[in-house]
């Protein structure tokens, strides 16, 4: 009998154990399927880059960076107060002291946030947060390994070179709509 009582207590002490916290993965799963949201994975094949008419730096950057994940909210008279709801839950994420707030503007009715998941060296996630009181708002995670700000700034380089692949992007431009 004290085996079972052994085997009882360990999964219960695993289950209490586990983070009940709200985390942003959490939140998309959460939301990936619900009406009022638009959720894409967008993968880094999307820049369409000549790997050869790359330099190593380049190369190293673009190697950083595993995917992004984009969820949208889109307003409209029905959602009002889901919105308001929602874009609380995603600020007081965002205010946990895992997320390092990189910069902020505009005001907390509308505005942008980036922070970052990680070290200065070895940033594991970029989340920009973008939100407007007529509109709604939307989360980018930028996922990768070890990618750093020089990392970021040469990504940048290598879209701006890129031809992006605009068809993973369409669902983006209906909610623009």
């Amino acid at each position: 009998m004290k085996p079972i009582y052994s085997i009882a207590l360990f999964f219960s002490l695993f289950l209490f154990s586990c983070n009940q916290e709200p985390t942003l993965q959490k939140y998309f799963v959460e939301n990936t399927e619900n009406k009022n949201f638009l959720a894409l994975d967008i993968s880094p094949g999307i820049l369409n880059v000549d790997q050869t008419k790359l330099s190593s730096e380049q190369k190293t950057a673009l190697q950083s960076f595993d995917k992004m994940n984009v969820l949208a909210f889109k307003l409209n008279d029905k959602n009002k107060a889901q919105f308001e709801v929602e874009r609380a839950k995603v600020s007081l994420i965002l205010k946990d002291k895992k997320y390092q707030q990189l910069m902020k503007f505009g005001s907390g009715k509308e505005g942008a946030s980036v922070s970052y998941v990680g070290s200065d060296e070895h940033i594991e996630e970029f989340v920009f947060f973008a939100n407007k009181k007529e509109a709604g708002f939307a989360v980018i995670r930028v996922l990768g390994k070890d990618m750093n700000p020089t990392n970021i700034m040469t990504m940048m380089q290598v879209i701006q070179k890129s031809n992006i692949d605009l068809e993973q992007l369409k669902p983006l431009q209906q909610l623009m709509k």
